[in-house]
């Protein structure tokens, strides 16, 4: 994250999804993901707002449902 050292198990992510019929077919239209972040104390604020707001225009998987599947995060400091 932006250059911020993280142990093995600082980051996790819960997904859910939500289908709609749409047209008569079950499709799969929004996807929220809640990130829980344990942080090092000394991880500079800037740095880690910016990743964050950033977060979704640098995701392979955000990009490549863009249009097609709304979604949407959260995230938890521990």
């Amino acid at each position: 994250m932006r250059g911020i050292i993280l142990d093995a198990d600082a980051i996790r992510a819960e997904a859910e999804g939500v289908n709609e019929v749409v047209d008569g077919i079950v499709r799969l239209v929004r996807i929220h993901v809640a990130y829980t972040l344990r942080l090092p104390e000394d991880a500079p604020s800037d740095r880690v707002q910016r990743a964050l707001d950033t977060h979704v225009s640098k995701c392979p998987t955000a990009r490549s449902l863009e249009g097609a599947v709304d979604i949407d995060w959260s995230v938890t400091f521990e």
